[in-house]
């Protein structure tokens, strides 16, 4: 899976569709540190081990470079910035039954925006699996010779 690159100069504004989802009761926020091992144990469980890994290192930065969805105060969706590199964003996921409603597009807007204001003009996002969502979602384009990028030789 490649890596893209994305213009934080131009990206679209995330806050109708945050509030589009908060008037249908799911909140996009980042996540405390206090709730750091029900995070990680749901991307553990909804994802991977990896993923959990990559997340748990958002915990180390000030603030924490995870935002969560929520709905009835149940996670529903992550994503994570300068966790696996700095400068990427990722990894991020929405679980099934969530899927389709907006929610993976306005954690990658609310996250992308924090990577612009903490003054990165660029973002790398690492191991696309839907290249055709970011590329419509904020324009990405994927970087040649990415694979396997960062990836390689992973421990099994």
């Amino acid at each position: 899976m490649p890596d893209m690159l994305v213009k934080l100069y131009e990206l679209p504004d995330p806050a109708l569709l945050v509030q589009n989802l908060s008037d249908a009761g799911i909140t996009i926020r980042r996540v405390m540190p206090y709730e750091k091992q029900k995070c990680l144990d749901w991307v553990g469980e909804n994802f991977s081990d990896g993923w959990m890994s990559e997340c748990d290192v958002s915990f180390s930065n000030n603030p924490c470079s995870s935002f969560i969805a929520t709905e009835n105060s149940t996670i529903i969706g992550f994503a994570s910035y300068d966790s696996t590199n700095k400068n990427f964003f990722g990894p991020t996921g929405v679980s099934e039954s969530a899927r389709g409603r907006g929610v993976g597009k306005a954690l990658l807007l609310v996250a992308l925006q924090a990577m612009k204001d903490n003054g990165y003009a660029y973002a790398i996002i690492g191991g696309v699996g839907p290249k055709e969502f970011y590329a419509k979602a904020v324009g990405a384009i994927e970087i040649e010779g990415s694979v396997p990028g960062i990836y390689r030789d992973p421990l099994s």
